[in-house]
């Protein structure tokens, strides 16, 4: 496709904003999918890398209802008896239990007009994580592992893309892009604290170095030298004092209860930590939106956990000067 087809994806004096990102990637949904997400990010990734631009995907598994979300319908007859409520922008309304997102709503940008075909969740889960529908055996990028790859700092010690909860593979672009997934938000990553002293440690590390040497001399320097950096990846990590970007105990109470005690809320407030830190890419999920019975009673109690968390991390960014230079998807 000709490039004027993404003409808008440009540098402006203030940067890469969000509006031009999301025309850029409905143009290429226009195109029919010759540009991937990558080829997106690509148009302008030194620029991104230049201004720390990251991005935070909030997941609502199994897909939300527009009705009892952010388009009510109140007095139609498919409507049902969701109320809408106004919010900071006169003229939009979103649907009752959301109170807390309507405050943050002049920080929203609100797309009433997509629409998807595809009936089968996990199809669906795939093509909205990754560009494309399931093909065969070919297994696509998550749009984590597409902007890391693109824009991350090869420099920080922490995984350039984080996902609280499961998620899709880096696919084709290998495991050096896998998603770090947390199961729980409230507690230290998995398998990230050391079981010995750190000189013996690093002892360990050099008896490695040896019999990786010794193999990679055997006509193996390829595979050592792959098996060694991802070895160094994790070591880096396991010593590195912005591993502490996990610990949530570190913000104030206050804090923590304006975005919830939900996996969820605390998902979040663990996303803005890893924002901070330089982390390029989070995932944040909740689960059980496929409401398809008692749709009212479990769309409030969804609503709850993620309104307050969804909220406060707009606020959360924007108090600190870092809502600029991150996206946030939901």
């Amino acid at each position: 496709m000709h490039l004027s087809h993404h003409q808008h994806v440009v540098e402006t004096r203030r940067g890469f904003s969000r509006r031009s990102f999301i025309h850029g990637v409905s143009a290429a949904a226009v195109a029919a999918g010759t540009l991937s997400f990558r080829d997106v990010i690509g148009l302008e990734a030194s620029e991104l890398r230049k201004r720390n631009k990251a991005m935070i995907l909030l997941w609502m598994a199994g897909g939300p209802s527009q009705f009892e979300t952010f388009d009510p319908k109140p007095g139609v007859e498919t409507g049902g008896p969701t109320e809408a409520i106004d919010t900071s922008v006169p003229g939009i309304q979103i649907a009752r239990g959301w109170e807390q997102t309507a405050t943050a709503m002049d920080d929203i940008a609100l797309i009433r007009s997509m629409t998807n075909k595809e009936g089968n969740h996990q199809r669906a889960s795939y093509q909205l994580h990754t560009g494309y529908l399931p093909t065969g055996g070919l297994k696509h990028p998550h749009v984590g592992a597409a902007v890391a790859e693109r824009i991350a700092s090869a420099d920080l010690d922490l995984p350039s893309v984080v996902s609280v909860g499961r998620t899709d593979g880096s696919g084709y672009l290998g495991v050096g892009y896998e998603p770090f997934i947390i199961n729980d938000p409230n507690r230290r990553p998995d398998n990230t604290s050391l079981l010995a002293r750190e000189d013996r440690f690093d002892r360990r590390r050099d008896l490695l170095d040896r019999m990786n040497g010794q193999f990679a001399s055997q006509g193996a320097a390829a595979t050592v030298a792959t098996h060694r950096g991802f070895y160094e990846k994790a070591a880096d990590l396991v010593l590195s004092p912005q591993l502490q970007a996990f610990d949530l105990s570190q913000e104030p109470e206050s804090l923590r209860e304006r975005y919830g005690s939900s996996q969820f809320g605390r998902g979040c407030l663990l996303a803005r930590r890893l924002v901070e830190a330089g982390v390029t890419f989070i995932e944040v999920r909740s689960n059980g939106w496929d409401t398809h019975f008692e749709n009212f009673d479990r769309t409030a109690t969804l609503a709850g956990q993620v309104d307050p968390g969804f909220a406060a991390l707009i606020g959360d960014l924007k108090d600190r000067g870092l809502l600029d230079s991150t996206l946030v998807v939901w």
